[in-house]
């Protein structure tokens, strides 16, 4: 794996003095400073319906889906060719994250909101493209605070930017480019063995629950659409012969009675395979006594049942009792299955509960399809040892993928270091 030194001592200029801009701070004494407008000019808006449509993302111009564009509304997008910046202005206080900036290398149309800049003088464009990145965190985006959440080329027009002499633009380019390639291939690593310690950790989840943890036993075929052989001495048994299964309620929202209590009320966006210890909203005694709402105990198993997307038959255990929504189900397990051996098999069984659900156009899955589904049953003894092992070996994984999500963090912060101190002079590229 490629390593990146993230701690190395650069030379420095000679002498600095004041840019007159607190985001770049002291620059080379040499270099000139020259306001915006002066550098780039607002190119004058020009359609072209022949072009794809394009955005920003993260500092990228990318292609956008033409087919989720009106052909009237893209009759009134803007051109952007390759070698402009494209700048989005619009709605700063809602995105304070990603990068809204960027040196385009396609050509595409966009929102006639957006604003795109030509170099008026001679540039390297890709150490501005560099230093606008920084610009844009550090300066522009607070020009977006308050009442006024979307700016014009006027507002940007006068700030203040580093010109160094044009050799010194490409060798601080070429460098920023070599460097941030080499943290980027070390973050893709990174982040492909956090996906593979993840892929790892579901397979040994998924072998204890189904194969259990002696590889000597006898197997047979298992009965259920997604699972194959199971050790010969577990059963299979239908859900609604070891676990209560209620469905909860909404109290009525328009009796502020039934709510703002302290009975802790799930909502299933909070059904997210995490144990669920406190909740957004809260109601009443009125509110539990007046609604169909149910109150489960500490360690039913919560299954979402209705939702978009990833939403749908996610589960959770509660650590403490609790309410859930007419959305949730709440499985209270008897003495034969151990409750926290159901969340990691139903964990597993995500995907098939998911997909299988009722032909509905949302497909809502109902309390009695869950009723009706199939559940591995081990000795209650195994599926402790089970249990005691799926978390063992999560902690040691779990760790494992923390510590690649630290070192990723910190290459971040160091490259973003790196990018500011060379593209404002606080290092020296020869």
């Amino acid at each position: 794996m490629e390593m990146v030194k993230t701690k190395t001592a650069f030379p420095k200029y000679s002498a600095y003095k004041d840019s007159g801009e607190y985001w770049m701070g002291d620059i080379p004494e040499h270099w000139d400073i020259k306001k915006l407008k002066h550098v780039f000019l607002e190119k004058k808006k020009v359609t072209n319906s022949s072009l794809n449509c394009g955005s920003i993302s993260f500092g990228k111009v990318v292609y956008k889906d033409d087919e989720k564009v009106p052909e009237s509304t893209k009759a009134s997008y803007q051109e952007v060719l390759a070698g402009e910046y494209l700048v989005n202005p619009l709605n700063l206080n809602y995105d304070l994250i990603s990068l809204r900036i960027g040196l385009s290398d396609i050509n595409v149309v966009v929102s006639s909101g957006y604003i795109v800049l030509k170099n008026a003088i001679e540039i390297n464009k890709s150490y501005f493209n560099y230093l606008l990145h920084r610009y844009d965190v550090a300066y522009m985006k607070l020009l977006g605070s308050g009442v006024r959440q979307t700016i014009s080329f006027n507002h940007i027009a006068n700030s203040l930017l580093a010109y160094p002499p044009k050799e010194e633009q490409t060798a601080i380019a070429n460098f920023l480019d070599e460097k941030t390639a080499k943290i980027d291939r070390v973050i893709a690593q990174k982040e492909k063995m956090i996906e593979l310690l993840k892929e790892r950790k579901q397979i040994i989840i998924q072998n204890a629950v189904t194969k259990g943890l002696d590889p000597n036993v006898n197997f047979k075929d298992s009965g259920v659409e997604w699972i194959e052989e199971i050790p010969e001495h577990w059963e299979v048994k239908k859900m609604f012969h070891v676990a209560k299964i209620d469905t909860g309620a909404t109290p009525d929202r328009s009796k502020e009675t039934y709510w703002g209590g302290k009975i802790p009320w799930v909502k299933t966006g909070e059904v997210n395979y995490r144990t669920i210890f406190e909740t957004e909203e809260h109601i009443t005694e009125a509110g539990l006594k007046n609604s169909a709402t149910r109150l489960a105990p500490v360690g039913a198993l919560l299954m979402a049942m209705y939702g978009q997307g990833v939403t749908r038959g996610r589960v959770s255990l509660l650590g403490i009792k609790a309410t859930y929504n007419q959305a949730c189900c709440a499985m209270v397990f008897r003495d034969e299955v151990f409750n926290e051996f159901a969340f990691y098999y139903f964990v597993m069984a995500y995907s098939f509960i998911r997909d299988a659900g009722n032909e509905t156009s949302q497909m809502n899955i109902s309390s009695g399809y869950i009723s009706s589904l199939k559940i591995l049953c081990p000795p209650i003894k195994e599926q402790n040892k089970i249990v005691q092992f799926i978390n063992e070996q999560e902690l040691k994984y779990d760790q494992a993928i923390s510590l690649q999500q630290t070192q990723i963090e910190k290459l971040k912060e160091y490259k973003a270091t790196l990018i500011d101190s060379a593209v404002t002079g606080k290092i020296k590229v020869s």
